[in-house]
């Protein structure tokens, strides 16, 4: 089933650190091929936002992001192919250009990475927990629009969490692949997908999606442990994607002090910034507490919260 498919079925059906470690949550480098710097482009399909969610009077309450967390239903955003056709790369809003305005706009994205490994469910079945509800709830309760890049395993692992994400209009799912394997090697140490079945890979996450109930879910794909080459942004095209990156390393993967995790966030943040961190509580322990010093003090700044599909709109992109 193609990407656009999967997201019209889910229109009708209804979670890089410091040092690299195996699991890719580590520190993520950027592909060989640069990104394109093409403007954004409408998107070839989306989601419509569903009913509430189970935590949705808190998400929908009038908050400081609520225009963003509840704003109606549109196509998300993407950007258009590069060059020969590549998969394109979004890594932040840019500094320069775009909409008058914009890209001096004190707005930042966070975004989560649920992760979880195409051979991880023994370690999930015998108590190991690659989820972390209580940093949804923690978004939730402090109004925070949020960017989900889930695996398809970990959709399959969690689905009423992964329906309830993507019920709630604070939140939008994207894409990281259904294995959580390499697109390029070497990639600390992660399996590597063969170029051949990369789009079916991601297709499969899609419909793994769309099977668990998911809603809000948009065109958008993170490549596992952020790593790319030129091979893999040629052999991912068919997808009809739009690559998201980060300018943001927020270094949560395996670290247990939340405060530095914070500290790094806050020293990186600029406006338009893209942060990466991690909803898994096995691999990143630290995150809701980190979360819970970085949100005060961004707003306190006069940062707003802005999903993805926002921050990419109407504002170039690098």
């Amino acid at each position: 089933m193609t990407v656009a498919g999967v997201l019209a079925c889910t229109a009708l059906t209804g979670c890089g650190g410091g040092g690299p470690a195996p699991g890719a949550l580590a520190p993520l480098p950027k592909g060989s091929a640069p990104p394109s710097s093409s403007a954004p482009a409408s998107g070839s399909a989306s989601a419509p936002a569903s009913a509430p969610g189970p935590d949705s009077a808190s998400a929908s309450a009038p908050g400081p992001d609520s225009a963003t967390a509840s704003a109606s239903p549109k196509k998300p955003p993407t950007m258009a192919p590069g060059p020969a056709g590549r998969t394109p790369v979004f890594e932040r809003r840019a500094t320069g250009g775009g909409a008058a305005g914009r890209s001096a706009e004190k707005v930042v994205a966070l975004t989560f990475d649920a992760d979880m490994t195409a051979d991880q469910g023994p370690r999930a079945a015998s108590g190991e927990r690659f989820d972390n509800p209580d940093l949804v709830a923690l978004l939730r309760r402090s109004k925070v629009p949020a960017t989900v890049f889930m695996t398809g395993r970990w959709a399959e692992e969690y689905p009423a969490q992964a329906k309830a994400i993507g019920a709630d209009p604070l939140f939008e799912v994207a894409n990281h692949s259904y294995s959580h394997h390499a697109f390029s090697s070497p990639c600390y140490g992660l399996p590597v997908v063969e170029k051949s079945a990369m789009t079916a890979d991601v297709e499969r996450a899609f419909t793994a999606f769309r099977k668990a109930g998911v809603r809000n879910v948009v065109p958008y794909f993170r490549f596992p442990g952020g790593c790319y080459d030129d091979a893999a942004l040629r052999a991912l095209a068919p997808a009809n994607v739009t690559a998201v990156q980060w300018d943001v390393v927020s270094g949560d993967a395996f670290a247990t002090d939340a405060d530095a995790v914070a500290r790094q966030v806050l020293d990186g943040v600029r406006p338009g910034s893209l942060v990466v961190m991690h909803c898994t509580r096995s691999a990143a322990p630290a995150t809701e507490a980190a979360v819970r010093r970085i949100v005060p003090e961004l707003r306190a700044r006069g940062y707003r919260f802005v999903k993805v599909s926002e921050l990419m709109e109407d504002g170039g992109g690098r």
